[in-house]
């Protein structure tokens, strides 16, 4: 896999396209939830607008670490960018639980519902894995495509570990830096003591072969495509 270069107004359109349209479709959904909340008078699927902000905050860093590497940025400004992708990448696939809300809605409109919980998710896995692809492209081109196949699978592997704990303990992305001793000490007793906190680690393992299967189908179908937009 190789970082090309900019080669005109096309790749930029590819890029411009890909952009757009995961705008507008998070719009519809954000739309969705609005007149839900209009009509209904209560504000129960609302955590999805949050929880879908917090998926494009990876993807965001992704587009800027890509283009970075392409424009010849430093190696720290890198892997300061490609740090606080890795640590907001778990909200992208945290959206797949949100779609266990529909069983606790009091005003719950059938169809509508499951259409919103499901595009959100589904939203999220798309933002997840193209900025997963975007990390992963400049892996292989630097250290080759084994290092960009390791570097997926770690995140993917942390990326379930996250979610649970997201999900589960409540814990949030930005705590790896506001609260580092929360986070880090928590995570710490665990692998001290795996015995003790086996279904943490069995769910973990879940949401990451999951996270891993997801990628590899999406990567399979969609490399051809998204190698187009490497150039830009």
């Amino acid at each position: 896999m190789q970082i090309s270069p900019v080669t005109g107004r096309a790749a930029s359109r590819r890029r411009l396209v890909l952009v757009l349209g995961l705008l507008l479709a998070s719009s519809l959904v954000v739309g969705g939830i609005a007149l839900r909340v209009l009509t209904h008078r209560n504000l129960e699927l609302t955590n999805l607008v949050w929880n879908l902000f917090l998926a494009w905050v990876p993807f965001v860093f992704a587009l800027a670490f890509y283009d970075g590497a392409r424009n010849g940025t430093r190696s720290r400004s890198l892997v300061a960018l490609g740090g606080v992708w890795l640590v907001f990448l778990p909200n992208a696939p945290y959206l797949v639980t949100d779609v266990k809300i529909l069983d606790h809605l009091v005003g719950r409109i059938e169809w509508y519902d499951v259409v919103l919980a499901i595009g959100s998710a589904t939203l999220g896995l798309v933002l997840g894995f193209i900025s997963l692809y975007l990390v992963q492209a400049v892996v292989s081109a630097r250290l080759g495509r084994g290092a960009g196949w390791l570097l997926a699978t770690g995140a993917l592997g942390l990326s379930g570990l996250g979610v649970y704990l997201g999900r589960y303990q409540r814990w949030n992305s930005w705590e790896v830096l506001t609260e580092p001793s929360k986070i880090f000490g928590g995570l710490g007793e665990g692998l001290l003591d795996p015995l003790a906190h086996a279904r943490p680690l069995a769910v973990s393992m879940l949401f990451a072969v999951a996270c891993f299967g997801g990628y590899a189908v999406f990567y399979a179908v969609f490399q051809p495509q998204l190698r187009r937009l490497e150039e830009r």
